[in-house]
């Protein structure tokens, strides 16, 4: 059988071996990226903070939609990074690495926006299936975290809790495995969405035990900076944001091929 284009494309780039702890070492180099150039991170993590902030202050006593937003912003939050993954390619180079670099990254460009598009998909298909699942098998109105403590989490007489989270992790999984590095690919280097988007899943396929570290690591930091009335996101997304930058780079050999302007 005839392989795609986009198959063959995608076999381009070659998937590096990397270590089961590696993922820490890209924690240490996205702090560092952070720490160099401290003003575009800070501001996008500040945009995403003031966001949940208007997001609790508008479904503050609909929690059964807010508990899907706010898991829903894992699935989309690697399409807000892009411009962090610019400065993190900009100090890389040891080129100037500024507000305006990160700003510069979300010209229009076709495969990003698809990619943007896709994400933005699958994030409201989670929201709604969340809040659906909530309102339909809660055994009583979830208004806010403290019903969803009470009625979903430690509910005994029921399972919902588990089925959610069931669904959020297989709705998460699929959605991590082709995003991982295919949004640093697609800023990076002249590669088609499909064909990033398989590598991505190479990249996975290759390295089961540390890319599930590494998604364990951006839940948790992400829910931490929730959890610290998301002012912890402030620093948190635009730490996690270089960080991928770096396992981007570590992931995938693209030696010898076209980069973008």
């Amino acid at each position: 059988m005839r392989e795609s284009q986009a198959l063959i494309e995608s076999r381009r780039f070659a998937v590096r071996q990397i270590p089961l702890l590696r993922p820490l070492g890209w924690l240490a180099r996205g702090w560092a990226d952070l720490m160099q150039c401290p003003l575009p991170g800070l501001l996008h993590g500040l945009v995403l903070a003031l966001f949940g902030a208007l997001l609790i202050s508008v479904a503050r006593h609909r929690f059964w939609l807010l508990s899907g937003a706010f898991t829903g912003f894992l699935l989309v939050a690697p399409i807000l990074a892009t411009g962090l993954y610019a400065v993190s390619r900009a100090i890389e180079r040891r080129q100037p690495a500024n507000l305006g670099v990160a700003l510069a990254a979300w010209k229009p460009e076709g495969r990003l926006i698809v990619f943007g598009l896709l994400l933005a998909f699958a994030g409201t298909g989670w929201v709604l299936t969340s809040a659906s699942l909530i309102t339909g098998f809660a055994s009583a109105p979830v208004r806010n975290p403290a019903d969803f403590l009470r009625v979903v989490v430690l509910n005994e007489q029921s399972h919902l809790f588990e089925i959610w989270l069931a669904l959020g992790a297989f709705l998460a999984a699929p959605v991590f495995a082709s995003s991982v590095v295919a949004i640093p690919l697609l800023l990076d280097r002249q590669v088609g969405v499909l064909a990033a988007v398989l590598t991505s899943w190479r990249v996975v396929q290759a390295h089961p035990l540390p890319l599930a570290l590494w998604a364990a690591l951006l839940m948790v930091l992400t829910v931490i900076g929730m959890a610290t009335a998301l002012l912890g996101l402030v620093v948190i997304a635009p730490w996690l944001a270089h960080a991928s930058w770096h396992a981007y780079r570590d992931l995938v050999d693209t030696a010898g091929l076209a980069e973008q302007p």
